[in-house]
């Protein structure tokens, strides 16, 4: 009888066991829950870290095991946003439109609660009415399936155009690049139908919570976003173990070969790189209320440059290596570009790490590319 998942690969327990570690320490030293050792703000941002682990183990999915460089994965992180944000939007904004006309002579009917709503939100880019994209915003259910469709559905669009056509290597890193650098410039807009520049703010307040302070909503999503992590980091594994990954990663090193054997090299490609992104995106809708705001700027092609990073700095193929690499540059990039980590005087030059911390971060994806090819992951398994 075939051993479960867990038993055939240790290093599944053990990445699940430090999780469930590391969520219930934080819990503990936090301010909602516990001795209050460690603060809201660092627990949102821990929060957050375990998001873009997430973002970061689908990214291995794709790059680590299809052998797919796709320079637009946190394109999809950003529209996960985007769609959990319409709703906080929309109900946050409504509960207060609600409560200021309560007290009319006249009750309020709903739309004209709806028409001040609509005011409210897209006031700042001159329009007084919900767009169509809009249409499900007040539905939560509704928009924690667009969570999933909209970036799914992208990915599965996107995805058949280019591999029907057989785009591979770095023409294929180029169109996701371009992809998302598309998707920003169209949000810039201010006729996007997503506030432009201004993009969704105040995501951190929840409707109906309004009596639950921050100090136990940020553990609350740490919860989440550590459930999502689990989930996520199981699925992945799973369909990495069996015979589907096994032609995932023969394709990554020989597609002409998988497609001489019959193998529908497209179809294997575009369930790899489509559940890559629905998984990116559910992260995305974690991360940014715990964000509180989120804008076209979130799309920029150098954020998914940096998930790239993160990954071959962990180590590329190995997804507890994208996790911890994820975790370790985003709470040291956290740590420098925080003013946290102490100026050094040279006498004739000052180093400051806020200005110095992208060329760190370059010179460590060199290093680590030249001399540890297999990231952090590959000193781990030493």
């Amino acid at each position: 009888m075939r051993k479960p998942l867990v038993l055939r690969h240790p290093s599944i327990l053990i990445f699940l066991a430090v999780l469930a570690v590391f969520t219930v320490a934080v819990t503990i030293l936090s301010a909602g829950y516990g001795t209050g050792v460690i603060s809201t703000s660092m627990v949102k941002t821990l929060g957050k870290t375990l998001c873009l682990a997430l973002a970061a183990v689908a990214m291995d999915l794709v790059w680590g095991y299809a052998g797919i460089l796709s320079l637009g994965q946190m394109a999809f992180f950003a529209l996960g946003g985007y769609m959990i944000g319409m709703w906080l939007m929309v109900a946050r904004t409504e509960g207060i439109v609600a409560a200021s006309l309560a007290n009319m002579p006249i009750p309020p009917t709903q739309a004209e609660i709806t028409q001040a709503t609509a005011t409210q939100i897209f006031g700042v880019v001159g329009a007084d009415s919900f767009p169509a994209i809009w249409s499900f915003a007040g539905s939560l259910p509704a928009q924690l399936a667009l969570v999933v469709l909209v970036p799914g559905l992208l990915a599965l669009v996107f995805g058949w155009l280019a591999f029907r056509s057989r785009v591979n290597g770095v023409y294929l890193s180029i169109l996701t690049q371009a992809m998302t650098l598309a998707l920003a410039l169209y949000l810039f807009q201010n006729d996007s139908g997503l506030r432009g520049n201004n993009g969704l703010s105040g995501l951190q307040n929840i409707p109906g919570l309004d009596g639950v302070g921050q100090e136990k909503l940020s553990v609350w999503f740490l919860w989440a976003s550590a459930i999502a992590l689990g989930l996520g980091y199981l699925l992945i594994a799973w369909v990495a173990s069996g015979k589907f990954g096994s032609v995932t990663r023969a394709i990554r090193d020989d597609e002409a070969r998988v497609r001489f054997l019959g193998y529908s090299v497209e179809g294997y490609k575009l369930v790899v790189f489509t559940l890559a992104a629905i998984i990116t995106a559910v992260a995305g809708a974690l991360y940014y209320p715990q964000a509180g705001i989120i804008n076209p700027a979130e799309l920029a092609p150098i954020a998914s440059i940096y998930l790239a990073v993160w990954v071959a700095i962990g180590g590329r193929g190995r997804l507890y290596g994208a996790a911890i690499g994820a975790v370790f540059v985003s709470l040291l990039s956290s740590w420098f570009t925080g003013g946290r980590a102490p100026a050094i005087d040279l006498g004739i030059y000052t180093i400051n790490w806020v200005d110095w911390w992208q060329v760190l971060l370059g010179l460590s994806f060199v290093l680590v590319t030249l001399f540890a090819p297999k990231g952090i992951a590959g000193l781990i398994r030493k």
